[in-house]
């Protein structure tokens, strides 16, 4: 099974309340509240969101946490890619040559950086202000037995 790690996980929940405000400093005992996430683990990922550029930290008796762009700025990509690393389902997506042993003979690479770049298409369209309204629209649309479309094909 592919998942979110909980990391990952409670990152997007926590973006997604600070979202719901954005313009608004949320100190980490709040969101640890409001969202009802352990203390140490939201300061752990608010700290580390900081870090990498999707939060910004500010000092004070008014400090706390806001987002650095709008919520229609960030998506669901940019937040996975910073607390789960790149987005990847096996070794082989990564550029770097010699990283999976079975390289040499697995003919399998080329179908692995098709699903992966739709993946993070899919994950790129999706903006945290999405995630706080349901979508209009199916991401993804499956065709039908039979079907005759191009699997390849992002643009159904």
């Amino acid at each position: 099974m592919i998942r979110l790690t909980k990391q990952a996980d409670y990152g997007i929940v926590l973006m997604t309340y600070l979202a719901r405000i954005p313009n608004r400093h949320f100190a980490a005992p709040e969101l640890a509240t409001e969202t009802r996430l352990p203390l140490p683990t939201v300061s752990k990922i608010l700290k580390l969101l900081a870090r990498e550029g999707l939060l910004e930290s500010h000092r004070g008796a008014k400090g706390g946490y806001s987002l650095v762009r709008p919520p229609d700025r960030i998506s669901v990509a940019d937040m996975i890619s910073v607390l789960d690393g790149p987005i990847a389902f096996t070794e082989c997506i990564e550029d770097a040559p010699g990283v999976c042993s079975q390289e040499s003979i697995c003919q399998l690479r080329g179908n692995w950086q098709l699903i992966n770049q739709a993946v993070r298409l899919a994950l790129e369209g999706i903006s945290l202000s999405e995630l706080n309204h349901p979508l209009d629209i199916p991401l993804v649309q499956l065709g039908v037995p039979g079907d005759q479309a191009d699997p390849r094909s992002l643009d159904h």
